[in-house]
């Protein structure tokens, strides 16, 4: 087997470890949701309401501080907030069939083709279209 085939190899299994961890987050996060009977509150624009939220607190930890001020000041409310922020994508991308490794892949595939690397390499202009 050449080094190409391993490396590609490694990538994949790499790759289904990390799908069946989400897969697994997912379930663990329906299983606790559903013990609550809290599904009758989770429509789609209900949980994107809370994803945008979520976000919203996240990104208080930042404000008036630089990103390292920040991060030593509040690093465990940034985990709780980047959790919260990660759970309702969860959730919302299973109310609405979304196959979230699917959906990454083709997202990756569009920004390469929007941000190719000769044009976008160490610029910030590109990113703000």
């Amino acid at each position: 087997m050449d080094v190409f085939c391993y490396n590609l190899c490694k990538i994949c299994k790499r790759s289904s470890l990390v799908v069946s961890f989400l897969k697994d987050l997912q379930q663990k996060i329906i299983a606790f949701r559903d013990a609550r009977n809290w599904r009758q509150f989770h429509t789609p624009k209900d949980l994107a309401i809370s994803l945008t939220l979520e976000a919203g607190e996240l990104l208080e930890n930042f404000q008036w501080k630089t990103s390292e001020e920040a991060v030593q000041a509040n690093f465990e409310n940034i985990k709780d907030e980047l959790a919260d922020v990660v759970i309702y994508a969860l959730l919302l991308s299973h109310e609405l069939g979304i196959d979230l490794e699917e959906a990454i892949i083709n997202k990756i595939e569009k920004n390469e083709k929007k941000y190719p690397i000769e044009k976008a390499f160490g610029s910030k202009k590109n990113m703000m279209n």
